[in-house]
């Protein structure tokens, strides 16, 4: 299914109705998807910006219609663009762009999650892709949506992330391999909101000018970094417990 879909069912709601009429401004800017391809605890989101306000009000549709109101975060200080309903990648074919290239490439592992954003990247529809493999192996990868074609692809270890964490706590708390497959959502959803992200692919786009134009990518937020923070910590605390 297409983001189209999704966002029709939130507008049916009674509770993106009221959301309208207190902040009749608000448009929409990115959907953000988790697809669990093993257990299939799929995430549909769809993220409005409030101008007025300066913030992110992001709809998960997974059980019922559930709003959060967020805080932005970015360092240039660059507003969201304006994201259309109309997408030509389909979320279950996401998968198969991504094995297609893996394959071309050499890459052997197989997918276990995919973590999905489209945005409007200076005009062009973008899908960040943060993908959790086979073998504690991460996949980051930026897909073209008109043209499906996949702009940017980079492969790294579940080591290379930890480096980033706190070197006494990895000693204290020696991370499980079931601990960290379940730290690499929230590790992927912190990286996807950086808006480095989008310098990387307006550098990106401006390589590959002779592409069809109209495509978007990534942000949001079913929680914060805090709150994601906060988490982590607490799993650490009751892998040490369980020991």
């Amino acid at each position: 299914m297409k983001l189209k879909p999704y966002v029709e069912k939130l507008e049916q709601s009674e509770d993106y109705r009221n959301f309208k009429i207190k902040y009749p401004d608000a448009f929409m800017v990115a959907g953000f998807f988790v697809l669990d391809l093993e257990a299939g605890m799929n995430v549909h989101q769809i993220d409005f910006y409030l101008p007025k306000e300066k913030k992110i009000a992001a709809f998960t549709l997974d059980e019922g219609v559930q709003i959060q109101i967020l805080d932005m975060i970015s360092k240039d200080g660059e507003l969201p663009k304006k994201l259309d309903l109309e997408t030509n990648i389909d979320l279950d074919a996401l998968e198969g762009i991504l094995a297609d290239e893996m394959h071309n490439r050499g890459i052997s592992e197989e997918i276990k999650k995919i973590i999905a954003v489209v945005q409007n990247i200076e005009g062009k529809k973008i899908w960040n892709l943060n993908c959790v493999l086979t073998g504690m192996e991460i996949l980051k990868s930026h897909v073209e949506d008109e043209s499906k074609t996949v702009l940017k692809m980079d492969k790294t270890s579940v080591m290379d992330v930890m480096k980033h964490l706190p070197s006494q706590a990895l000693v204290k708390n020696p991370p499980k391999r079931e601990d960290l497959e379940g730290e690499m959502e929230n590790l992927e959803k912190m990286e996807a909101e950086i808006e480095k992200e989008k310098t990387e692919l307006k550098k990106e786009l401006g390589k590959n000018e002779g592409l069809p134009k109209s495509l978007s990518s990534l942000k949001s937020k079913s929680r914060t970094k805090a709150k994601l923070k906060k988490q982590f910590e607490e799993e650490k605390k009751e892998a040490q417990e369980e020991e």
